[in-house]
């Protein structure tokens, strides 16, 4: 009899081990965050995440992501700084590889601020809305005013990558490089 109830405590405890398993950790780094939005990096792809105003229920966090492909965090950030000294007359629209992201531009009490407007999946049926965001709110956003401004051109896996255009529609393939080229060796990045 005590045979036959060691069994069963050792199959069962076989079991119930072999029930859990250990996940992989994924490593998420945060830029800079500011209230309800922030900015993500993975290795290179930047995830910006953000509490929807447009909704009823203020508990709805939305997200947008893109690779850091040409410089691309950078780009975003000069993008708004521009708005921010020359206020555009319209939206300045953006396509992301799942979404539409637009930049709203406004004097709020005379200070300008900027608004992120998501076409989710890229349907102008479902919209998620930011809070308005001041350049000083952009800044820690972006990680200039804690120094995580320097993760932007520090990729997770080297990758070089063709991107496409009207001549060449089909993406080319990416081919990891172990040194840069020897056109770009001799350049120094401009900060």
């Amino acid at each position: 009899m005590r045979k036959i109830i060691l069994l069963f405590v050792c199959m069962f405890g076989i079991s119930v081990s072999s029930q859990i398993k250990v996940l992989k950790n994924e490593t998420l780094i945060e830029i800079g965050k500011d209230n309800a939005v922030g900015l993500y990096k993975k290795d290179d792809k930047f995830t910006f995440n953000y509490q929807d105003l447009n909704t009823a229920n203020l508990n709805t966090f939305r997200s947008f992501s893109f690779q850091n492909l040409n410089k691309d965090v950078s780009g975003l950030y000069e993008i708004i700084e521009n708005g921010f000294i020359d206020i555009p007359v319209g939206n300045i629209i953006l396509e992301l590889p799942n979404d539409i992201i637009e930049l709203h531009f406004e004097k709020n009490y005379g200070t300008p601020t900027v608004q992120f407007i998501q076409y989710i999946n890229k349907n102008r049926k479902f919209v998620g809305k930011s809070q308005l965001l001041t350049k000083k709110q952009i800044d820690k956003i972006f990680g200039k005013t804690n120094g995580k401004s320097a993760l932007y051109e520090k990729p997770g896996q080297k990758n070089n990558v063709q991107p496409m255009n009207a001549s060449n529609p089909q993406p080319a393939a990416v081919q990891p490089t172990a040194e840069p080229s020897a056109s770009n060796a001799g350049k120094k990045s401009k900060k």
